[in-house]
């Protein structure tokens, strides 16, 4: 399995934010072809104490690397980039992994 993973730092305005990632960004992350579950974790605390670093980590997972790599080029994909850059810009970060049950 293959997941991309985006991890979203405390944004300014926090209400705005959510609403914006629950009604505009995660029904554009579920129309990428190819991906299989989309799992959005809502950050509640820091184990360690303190403010959490991230506010929410969300994890798009596809079967394989060619789904993927089929998946990054869409244009569904290619719009969800855009939607990212308009209101999360300078506060996510997105990793690629290969990803296997332990």
């Amino acid at each position: 399995m293959v997941k991309l993973i985006a991890m979203y730092e405390r944004p300014a305005d926090e209400a705005a934010f959510f609403e914006h990632y629950d009604t505009v960004h995660a029904p554009l992350a579920r129309r990428v072809p190819g991906v299989q579950k989309l799992v959005v974790n809502k950050v509640t605390a820091d184990a360690f104490g303190g403010e959490p670093r991230y506010v929410l980590i969300a994890e798009m997972h596809f079967a394989n690397r060619a789904t993927f790599d089929a998946a990054m080029k869409s244009p569904e994909n290619r719009a969800l980039g855009a939607d990212l850059m308009s209101f999360a810009k300078g506060i996510v970060t997105v990793l690629f992994a290969d990803s296997t049950e332990a």
